[in-house]
């Protein structure tokens, strides 16, 4: 069994281009371009960063010079060790309309791979992930919040894969993803048959966690993702590490062998002790 140490340099190797050498051409692309006007909002608070999608104008949808601010963000949010949880969410009135249509029709894999990067770069993260997806989530866009670990939907909000009505292929991972999350029944339906969700009905399916009256959706997402920002940052990431792993496990002793190593690991900690020691603290003064 591989070691926690090196679980926790797995996770940030994926954050990392020259692991994965077919997305260089497209990073450093997207380097030279982020020097523009700011297409990406940024702010952390009580442990939370959000990332803010701002180009209302054309609903927030992915453009190179946007994605490059996006790598720029996670790049800082991932280096700063007071970030302990990921918002992502766009400027109304839409979430992300996904890319640019007018750039479609002369498409390479190399500029789908730069748009693609936008979404990837987020679902690549080690840090826990929230979308909260305040309106349209389209195509790409609706890649962006699939990639993201939870998804918290404004009642009012719209998730259209929309793919085929345009007449092309999905892409990004999209038809994996969306499998993976909600089954093959339910992915059928909004990618063949064109269902397009609302949120009550993406919560209902299991693509969103919870479904919030619009007008409090950035608080609900601030104070959930806050939860996860209150545990030990490296403890998160290992766990969040973990829970993915276990798709490849299939019977509970494996499970149980899987966890044993990081949770010794996590008992030997100081937040361990110190946690450990303020609980009998509070005990001993019942």
């Amino acid at each position: 069994m591989a070691s926690v140490k090196t679980w926790s340099s797995m996770c940030v190797a994926k954050t990392n281009p020259a692991r994965e050498p077919w997305r260089q051409g497209p990073r450093a692309t997207l380097a030279r371009m982020s020097g523009t006007e700011p297409f990406v909002l940024t702010d952390v608070a009580d442990g939370v960063a959000t990332l803010t999608l701002n180009n209302p104008d054309e609903r927030n949808t992915l453009t190179a010079v946007m994605v490059a601010q996006i790598l720029e963000a996670m790049d800082a949010f991932e280096a700063d060790e007071s970030v302990g949880a990921l918002v992502v969410t766009g400027t109304p009135p839409a979430f992300c309309a996904g890319a640019n249509l007018g750039n479609l029709a002369e498409a390479t894999g190399e500029s789908l791979g730069t748009i693609y990067e936008g979404f990837l770069r987020i679902a690549r993260s080690p840090l826990p992930t929230l979308a909260a997806v305040n309106g349209a989530a389209v195509g790409a866009g609706m890649n962006l919040a699939l990639g993201c670990d939870v998804r918290i939907v404004a009642d009012t909000a719209k998730l259209d894969t929309r793919f085929l009505q345009l007449g092309i292929h999905p892409g990004g991972g999209h038809t994996w993803m969306l499998r993976r999350i909600v089954g093959p029944q339910a992915a059928m339906a909004a990618v063949v048959f064109g269902q397009v969700l609302d949120g009550k009905e993406a919560e209902r399916i299991g693509l969103a966690y919870r479904s919030v009256p619009a007008e409090s959706l950035l608080e609900f997402a601030h104070e959930f993702a806050a939860k996860a920002a209150t545990a030990p940052r490296e403890l998160a990431i290992v766990t969040k590490q973990t829970i993915q792993a276990m798709a490849d496990v299939h019977d509970h002793p494996a499970a149980v062998a899987r966890e044993l190593e990081p949770q010794l690991w996590s008992t030997k900690q100081p937040w361990f002790a110190e946690r450990l020691a303020a609980l009998q603290a509070r005990i001993s003064k019942k």
